[in-house]
């Protein structure tokens, strides 16, 4: 699996940290947002989301949009809490793996985020495992800073190019089907990592 691969670009939600898309979910249900999936779910977002998601609008311009979906039922402070429901552990596991993998093949992450999901995730790995999560890679690519999104095909060549990567030779993983459509669309190799897979599942036979 390996024999051709140069680089492996990981997603981080579902892949390498864990998610729960459905708190978010229920909290915004139950401030009477019925329809949030349609607003926002895997390898999906409704404009505002995917305006925060390439750092088109501010934190305080999400937070009151946020706010004003859900008609002020949800305050700036409870829908901050909604939000970052979904985001859990990144396993010991993974960290490992990385680690691991980093001694044979370069390592990048891609992930669409934004800047309240950044802080938070960031801050949870420094305080569980006391170092930088970013330093499990030779460079992290966070959509909101780069301006780009999966699956746009732009964000897979902003990536090849400030690397840099050679295409043909780069595996990229992701939970989101149209994600890893995005990645084979800019020529790279890619794997979707469907419900129940794990990445440990993948590499750990090759690399134990």
């Amino acid at each position: 699996m390996l024999e051709n691969i140069d680089a492996i670009v990981f997603d981080l939600g579902g892949v390498l940290l864990n998610l729960d898309f459905g708190k978010t979910e229920q909290a915004f249900v139950n401030a009477g947002l019925t329809n949030f999936k349609q607003y926002f779910a895997l390898g999906h977002a409704d404009a505002i989301f995917r305006d925060y998601e390439t750092g088109a609008i501010t934190d305080e311009q999400f937070v009151q949009g946020m706010v004003k979906l859900t008609n002020g039922k949800l305050t700036p402070e409870s829908a901050l809490a909604a939000w970052n429901a979904m985001l859990l552990d990144f396993p010991t596991e993974r960290v490992e793996l990385l680690e691991k993998l980093s001694r044979h093949k370069r390592i990048f992450l891609y992930s669409n985020t934004n800047a309240i999901h950044h802080a938070f995730f960031i801050a949870a790995f420094q305080e569980v495992y006391g170092k930088s999560m970013d330093g499990l890679f030779e460079k992290a690519y966070y959509s909101h800073l780069i301006g780009h999104r999966k699956p746009d095909t732009s964000g897979f060549e902003y990536i090849a190019e400030d690397a840099p990567l050679d295409p043909a030779r780069t595996l990229f993983i992701d939970d989101a089907a149209v994600n890893v459509d995005g990645a084979r669309k800019a020529g790279w190799q890619a794997y979707w990592l469907q419900p129940g897979d794990t990445v440990n599942r993948l590499f750990d036979p090759l690399i134990s």
